[in-house]
C-alpha cells in the first residue's frame, strides 16, 4: 500500500486488510474460477478488499500452491470492462502505468489523452519507478517509444516530464517567483509569437509549491490566470498537456475529478479513463477527490459511477471510490443544507480579490450628468449612452452622478431611468445605480414579499457577505423599509433555517486569525455527534459555522471559495431552457467591483468556457451589452 508522506493521513479508500492470509485467498480465488464459469463475486470481494501490496502476496502465493499464473488465469475467466479492471488491480502500480502507456502509443495512432494524464500527474519516483517497470516489462527504453510516437513541444514536454527531476524544496525564493513571472509573461503575451522552451522549463521543473506561487503572482501582474495565457499562447496536444500539468499543479485530486465527471457525463462512458483513474489513485487520494468530486458537481462519484455502469464492472468500481458521500447528507434537513454552504464558503482565495469595475479617470460628474440628460432627453432614448457611462463608473462615482444630476435638472436620476428603459436592462441598471447596501437590502426585501420565499437569495447574500457588509444592509433595510431585517427574517422563515439566517445577519462572524486547539476541538465535536441526532447536529454546525472567523474554519475544513460559489451561481442561471436573469443580474451587480475577475477565472477554469461567452449565448439585446460591460473582458 502507498505510504503517505511523513506526518499525512492516509487518505486512499483501499486499506491494508487486517488478518490478512495469501494462501488463502489465493485457495479461495482458485475455487471460484475452478469448474464451470466462475464466481465473480467472490473474485471482486477479495481483490478490491486488499491493497496492491496484499495482492503482489496473493499472486505469488498462487503460483507456489498452483504453479499457475493468477493474472493469466483471471484473463482467462473474465471478460470486457470488469476484466480489464481486476487485472488493473493485480498488477503493480508501475507496471499498471507502464501497461497503459504501451497500449496508448501502439499501434495506429496515439492516446495522447492517456500520456497526458499519467506523465502530467505522477511524481518524481512515480515517474523513476514506471521508466524501470516499462523497461522490465518490454524491454523497451519508455523515453525511446515516447520520441518515437510525438513530436514537437509535446514531445519535449514529455520528455522533460519523463525524467522525474521536478524541484521538491518547499523553500521558496521570491526573487526567483517574480522573476519566472516575467519570463513567462515574455515568452507568451509580449512576445510576437511564443517562445515554448521558456513554459517548459519553468512549468516542467519548478517544484509545485513555486508554481502555485508563480500562478498567484501572474494573476495579480497580469490580470489573468497563467491557463488564460496558455490557452492564447500555446495550441494543440501541448497545449492540453500544459493546462494538465497547471491543473495538476493547483491540485492533482481536482484534476482528477474533473477527469472522473468528464468520463461519464453525457452520453456513452470513456471506460479506459475510469478504470485507469480508479486503479492508479485508490490507494493515493481518492478520498480527496471524492471530497472534491462532492463540492464540485454536487453529487457523489459513488453516485455518478451507479447511474452510468453496471453489473461486477459496477460493483466493483463502488467499492474501490470506498463509500457514498451524498449518504451521510441526506438526513440533512435543510438549515444544515445552508450551514454547510456557509462551510463550503469559509476559504479565502489566496490571491488578491479584483473587480472588474474600477473609477474611472478624469471622471466628471457634471459632465455625466448632461450626458445621461441628453440620452434620455427628446423622443427615444440612447441606451448604449447610459450603459457605456453608468457600467464604466465605480458604485461611489455613480452616488456623485445621482447627486449633480438632482443639483442640475432638480429631477432624479432613478426616476427619470425608470421611465426611459424596461425589463431586464432596466433591472441591472438600476441595480447598478443604487449604493450597495441599499441594493442588498431591496434583494433581501423582493425575496420575503408575496407569496412564497426566495431562499436561493436569502441564502447568497446573507452566506457571502463580510461583517460590515452586513451591518451596512442592516442600515439600510431599516432606513428604506422602516423594519429590522431581523424581524423581517422572524416572520418570514421559521425552524432551523430561521436561526441561521438570523445569525448569519447579526454580523458578528469572529474575526481574529485562526486557533489550531479550537479548531481541532470542533472539529472532533462535529465527528463526534452521532449522525441521528440532527438537533444537535445542527446546533453545532449553526454555533461553529455562522460564528468562527473565516482563518479559523478553514483549519476545520478547507473547500470552496466565494468566487468559484458566484461562478456555479452564474453557470445555474444560465444553463438548460431559459435564462434566471435575477439571479445574474444580482450576482453581476453586486460581485462587479468586489472579485469579478476571480469568478472569471474559476468559471472558465470549472466550464471550460468564459463567462463572457456564456453571457453572449444566453442573452441578448442592450442587456447583454450591459452584462458584457460589467464583464471587464474575454478570458
Amino acid at each position: 500500500m502507498a505510504k503517505p508522506a511523513q506526518g499525512a493521513k492516509y487518505r486512499g479508500s483501499i486499506h491494508d486488510f487486517p488478518g490478512f492470509d495469501p494462501n488463502q485467498d489465493a485457495e479461495a480465488l482458485y475455487t471460484a474460477m475452478k469448474g464451470f464459469g466462475s464466481d465473480k463475486e467472490a473474485i471482486l470481494d477479495i481483490i478490491t478488499s486488499r491493497s496492491n501490496r496484499q495482492r503482489q502476496e496473493v499472486c505469488q502465493s498462487y503460483k507456489s500452491l498452483y504453479g499457475k499464473d493468477l493474472i493469466a488465469d483471471l484473463k482467462y475467466e473474465l471478460t470486457g470492462k470488469f476484466e480489464r479492471l481486476i487485472v488493473g488491480l493485480m498488477r503493480p502500480p508501475a507496471y499498471c502505468d507502464a501497461k497503459e502507456i504501451k497500449d496508448a502509443i501502439s499501434g495506429i495512432g496515439t492516446d495522447e489523452k492517456c500520456l497526458i494524464e499519467i506523465l502530467a500527474s505522477r511524481t518524481n519516483e512515480q515517474m523513476h519507478q514506471l521508466v524501470a517497470a516499462y523497461k522490465d516489462a518490454y524491454e523497451r527504453d519508455l523515453e525511446a517509444d515516447i520520441i518515437g510516437d510525438t513530436s514537437g513541444h509535446f514531445q519535449k514536454m514529455l520528455v522533460v516530464l519523463l525524467q522525474g527531476t521536478r524541484e521538491e524544496d518547499d523553500v521558496v525564493s521570491e526573487d526567483l517567483v517574480q522573476q519566472d513571472v516575467q519570463d513567462l509573461y515574455e515568452a507568451g503575451e509580449l512576445k510576437w509569437g511564443t517562445d515554448e522552451a521558456q513554459f517548459i522549463y519553468i512549468l516542467g521543473n519548478r517544484s509545485k509549491q513555486h508554481l502555485r506561487l508563480v500562478f498567484d503572482e501572474y494573476l495579480k501582474t497580469t490580470g489573468k490566470p497563467i491557463e488564460a495565457s496558455i490557452r492564447g499562447e500555446l495550441s494543440g496536444d501541448f497545449e492540453k498537456l500544459m493546462l494538465a500539468v497547471v491543473k495538476c499543479i493547483r491540485s492533482t485530486p481536482e484534476y482528477f475529478a474533473e477527469r472522473l465527471f468528464k468520463a461519464m457525463k453525457g452520453l456513452g462512458t470513456r471506460d479506459n479513463t475510469l478504470i485507469r483513474i480508479m486503479v492508479s489513485r485508490s490507494e493515493l487520494d481518492m478520498l480527496d477527490i471524492r471530497e472534491i468530486f462532492r463540492t464540485k458537481y454536487e453529487k457523489s462519484l459513488y453516485s455518478m459511477i451507479k447511474n452510468d455502469t453496471s453489473g461486477e464492472y459496477k460493483k466493483t468500481l463502488l467499492k474501490l471510490s470506498g463509500g457514498d458521500d451524498d449518504a451521510a447528507g441526506q438526513f440533512f434537513p435543510e438549515a444544515a443544507q445552508v450551514a454547510y454552504q456557509m462551510w463550503e464558503l469559509s476559504a479565502v482565495a489566496r490571491v488578491e480579490l479584483k473587480g472588474t469595475v474600477r473609477p474611472a479617470n478624469d471622471f466628471n460628474p457634471d459632465a455625466d450628468a448632461k450626458a445621461l440628460r441628453k440620452a434620455m432627453k427628446g423622443l427615444g432614448t440612447d441606451e448604449d449612452t447610459i450603459i457605456d457611462i453608468i457600467t464604466h463608473r465605480s458604485n461611489v462615482q455613480r452616488q456623485q452622478i445621482r447627486q449633480t444630476f438632482k443639483s442640475h435638472f432638480g429631477r432624479d436620476l432613478m426616476t427619470d431611468l425608470k421611465s426611459e428603459i424596461s425589463g431586464d436592462l432596466a433591472r441591472l441598471i438600476l441595480g447598478l445605480m443604487m449604493p450597495p447596501a441599499h441594493y442588498d437590502a431591496k434583494q433581501l426585501k423582493k425575496a420575503m414579499e408575496g407569496a412564497g420565499t426566495d431562499e436561493k437569495a436569502l441564502i447568497e447574500i446573507l452566506a457571502t457577505r463580510t461583517n460590515a457588509e452586513i451591518r451596512a444592509i442592516n442600515e439600510a433595510y431599516k432606513e428604506d423599509y422602516h423594519k429590522s431585517l431581523e424581524d423581517a427574517l422572524s416572520s418570514d422563515t421559521s425552524g432551523h433555517f430561521r436561526r441561521i439566517l438570523i445569525s448569519l445577519a447579526t454580523g458578528h462572524r469572529e474575526e481574529g486569525g485562526e486557533n489550531l486547539d479550537q479548531a481541532r476541538e470542533d472539529a472532533q465535536e462535529i465527528a463526534d455527534t452521532p449522525s441521528g441526532d440532527k438537533t444537535s447536529l445542527e446546533t453545532r454546525f449553526m454555533t461553529i459555522l455562522c460564528t468562527r472567523s473565516y482563518p479559523h474554519l478553514r483549519r476545520v475544513q478547507s473547500v470552496k471559495n466565494k468566487p468559484l460559489f458566484f461562478a456555479d451561481k452564474l453557470y445555474k442561471s444560465m444553463k438548460g431552457a431559459g435564462t434566471d436573469e435575477k439571479t445574474l443580474t444580482r450576482i453581476m451587480v453586486s460581485r462587479s467591483e468586489i472579485d469579478l475577475l476571480n469568478i472569471r477565472r474559476e468559471f472558465i477554469e470549472k466550464y471550460d468556457k468564459s463567462l463572457h461567452q456564456a453571457i453572449e449565448g444566453d442573452t441578448s439585446g442592450d442587456f447583454l451589452k450591459a452584462l458584457l460591460a460589467l464583464c471587464g473582458g474575454e478570458d
